[in-house]
């Protein structure tokens, strides 16, 4: 009789125990989760705050008449909490290369830069541009306001089912040199 009551309690420590780690593992791993979601995570790379985010700086992204501004992970990080971690595993392709010194100089990033932005612009294009989409709304945009040209470009993407980044490249970062796949391109830098 004794012994299968200290089976049970030992049962309900077990299980206790395990519960208490396990809710402090979650809340481990949110902490990580949303840290590692803020801008000074991402620019705390070299390569990302000599690079990419000094050119963001100088857009509309940034700032602006609004006064409202998209970090880092307003563009490359789903608030879908299932896509998050997703892109997290993915990110530990890119702490790999952190460390092994892929585009830690100017030099290196310039001539991964292509590679790097196709990367990007085709999950953009996989995901109907969706970060983009939770800030920029095609069905409140009011198009008498916009210039001719951008309303007409806006209902025909809209016709023909185009996501942003197929027109709206070189938005928040510049261009990569485009001349590899289209000689008649303009330089970038």
């Amino acid at each position: 009789m004794v012994a299968a009551t200290n089976k049970k309690y030992f049962r309900w420590g077990v299980f206790l125990f395990g519960g208490v780690a396990g809710m402090l593992l979650l809340a481990l791993f949110l902490g990580e989760l949303h840290y590692s979601a803020t801008e000074k995570f991402c620019i705390s790379c070299h390569e990302m705050e000599a690079n990419v985010y000094m050119e963001y700086k100088e857009t509309a992204h940034y700032i602006n008449k609004s006064g409202v501004r998209a970090t880092c992970t307003d563009c490359h990080l789903s608030q879908n909490l299932i896509e998050k971690v997703g892109r997290k595993v993915k990110a530990a392709r890119e702490v790999f290369h952190h460390f092994k010194g892929t585009i830690n100089t100017r030099e290196k990033f310039l001539d991964k830069r292509l590679v790097l932005a196709e990367s990007v612009w085709a999950e953009m294009r996989a995901n109907d541009s969706r970060e983009c989409r939770t800030c920029h709304s095609a069905a409140n945009m009011d198009y008498t306001k916009q210039s001719r040209r951008a309303m007409e470009q806006h209902i025909r993407g809209d016709d023909e089912k185009k996501t942003c980044i197929e027109c709206h490249k070189g938005i928040a970062h510049r261009l990569p040199n485009m001349q590899t796949i289209d000689p008649s391109a303009v330089l970038g830098n």
